[in-house]
């Protein structure tokens, strides 16, 4: 069932829902007078795929980087398994970032050390595991995503997809309870995103974590996703099954999902955010309806595993784009 939003700054945020994973709960961020993220509010289902979609400038990456504590809200809270993110120590932070994994847009590898070395850097830095432990886990990864032939190679000697599919194989060496992805498809031909796509999908009947895809590539999510969620001017226009989403009948959600330049979404996106920054309401442009789903009916499986902190996964995550 889906709820409507109400977006009211300092409102408190409810508790989490019992099945959902992660609880997103009233999240603004702002940079000095521009609001990126205004009172966002939905729980993602455990054990499923869900995606966020939304033109670019929306906050995406954002949102991300605000769920896996990497940026603090000014308001709101996120829950992980029912532990909250936003305020707590240090210490807290990491143990809580153990049970999720980041696949990065290029898949954010080290130059110098070949794919084998890259995929076991996880193991190898969190982890007391035996070298012939390691390589086990290591080789059954990389054969998961296709890559078993080729761990000898630097990333500079292999596609962008096949980088790609090295950051997956290194983010899934902890067993995560959740993966994120951060526009997998970024700089991919539609052929590889397709592959990609599959692959994805097998790697969640496999594992059956919690998927949290941020993208922009409407087929793809199709392809992927059971939940999808959009922004448009730093607000949540719905979140709910692809099913509802695809029939809600709300004209932001209509254009984006048919990818039509007829609607409210503009071509430029500083007009789009000027909206919100002089204070109208995503309600000028129509709202779909859909807001943040009721998870005590939803019959969803439980994930499992673990996986280590963000920090040291080859990449400074800081450096994703501010508002995309």
């Amino acid at each position: 069932m889906a709820l409507d939003q109400t977006s009211v700054d300092g409102v408190q945020p409810s508790t989490p829902s019992s099945d959902a994973i992660i609880s997103i709960q009233g999240i603004t961020k702002r940079f000095g007078n521009h609001t990126v993220l205004q009172d966002i509010t939905f729980d993602v289902p455990r054990g499923k795929t869900s995606a966020v979609l939304g033109p670019s400038g929306t906050g995406k990456s954002v949102l991300l980087k605000t769920v896996i504590g990497l940026l603090r809200p000014e308001a709101g809270q996120v829950f992980i398994d029912g532990d909250p993110i936003v305020g707590v120590r240090e210490k807290e932070v990491l143990r809580i970032r153990r049970k999720f994994g980041v696949l990065f847009q290029d898949g954010a590898l080290f130059g110098s050390m070949n794919l084998f070395d890259n995929i076991s850097f996880p193991l190898v830095e969190h982890t007391n595991k035996t070298d012939k432990e390691i390589r086990d886990i290591v080789m059954a990864k990389s054969e998961l995503v296709g890559l078993g032939a080729h761990l000898h190679k630097l990333p500079g000697e292999v596609s962008g997809g096949m980088r790609k599919r090295a950051g997956l194989a290194r983010a899934l060496v902890l067993e995560p309870q959740i993966l994120f992805f951060d526009e997998p498809d970024s700089g991919l031909d539609p052929v590889r995103v397709a592959y990609l796509d599959q692959l994805i999908n097998t790697v969640h009947e496999e594992t059956a974590a919690t998927f949290f895809i941020i993208s922009h590539n409407i087929e793809s999510v199709k392809r992927t996703a059971h939940y999808l969620g959009l922004l448009f001017q730093s607000r949540l226009v719905g979140f709910g099954s692809k099913e509802e989403m695809t029939n809600s009948g709300g004209p932001v959600i209509e254009q984006f999902l048919a990818g039509r330049p007829e609607g409210p979404i503009s071509m430029d996106e500083m007009a789009d955010a000027e909206v919100v920054d002089h204070g109208l309401s995503i309600d000028t442009v129509g709202d779909g309806g859909l807001g943040p789903p009721s998870m005590s009916n939803q019959g969803v499986s439980d994930a499992a595993g673990a996986l280590p902190a963000v920090a040291g996964l080859g990449q400074d995550p800081g450096a994703w784009q501010t508002g995309s």
